[in-house]
């Protein structure tokens, strides 16, 4: 009887000892991801990036934090652009691309910083892009291209969590990603 007091006393300290560390009231600490700063201007899946770009990675078993070279492109997750240089990504300014979590979904997530839009390059594709946010969904057929290629582009799949592809049955949603998606195309690739 005696032990299965002790041990029940023992479970009772390690589950509340093991929650302590998750007591935390920002959440637990953000994983470690491999990445890499650009030491000067370079092309990256197709962009030319700036010095100062942030390259972060998938994780990676042997890889934590910051790297003194360059990996994969492959591997490649996010492109994170120096404070105050945006790079122009169809006629609007960005600060950064995320490849979709989703493995069976081709394409990346595109934020832009509309501020720095000068009123003279706005178009019909920027102004329904900022209507409803700054991040935009894009499907792509080659992954190794993520710049403002329209020829790769398939479709618009996201613009915030206002407009997505995934509520099919929702007409208003489908109608507006179809016409942003529309004003996309007509975007000159060749110019940017």
């Amino acid at each position: 009887m005696d032990f299965f007091k002790f041990s029940s006393y023992l479970l009772g300290i390690f589950s509340l000892t093991g929650c302590i560390g998750n007591m935390n009231p920002n959440g637990p600490a953000p994983p470690n991801y491999p990445y890499f700063g650009t030491t000067e201007p370079i092309a990256i899946k197709n962009i030319k990036l700036p010095k100062g770009t942030k390259l972060t990675y998938e994780k990676h078993l042997f890889k934590k934090g910051k790297q003194e070279k360059m990996m994969s492109e492959e591997k490649l997750s996010t492109i994170e652009l120096p404070t105050g240089k945006p790079i122009d990504w169809g006629g609007v300014p960005i600060t950064m691309i995320v490849k979709f979590f989703n493995r069976e979904m081709r394409g990346f997530t595109v934020y832009a910083d509309f501020s720095q839009l000068n009123d003279d390059k706005k178009t019909k594709f920027s102004q329904m892009w900022q209507s409803c946010s700054d991040d935009l969904g894009i499907a792509v057929k080659n992954t190794d291209d993520w710049s403002f290629n329209t020829k790769n582009i398939l479709d618009v799949q996201s613009c915030s969590v206002l407009y997505q592809r995934y509520f099919k049955d929702d007409k208003n949603q489908q109608s507006f990603l179809d016409s942003l998606y529309n004003e996309l195309q007509k975007i000159d690739s060749l110019s940017f």
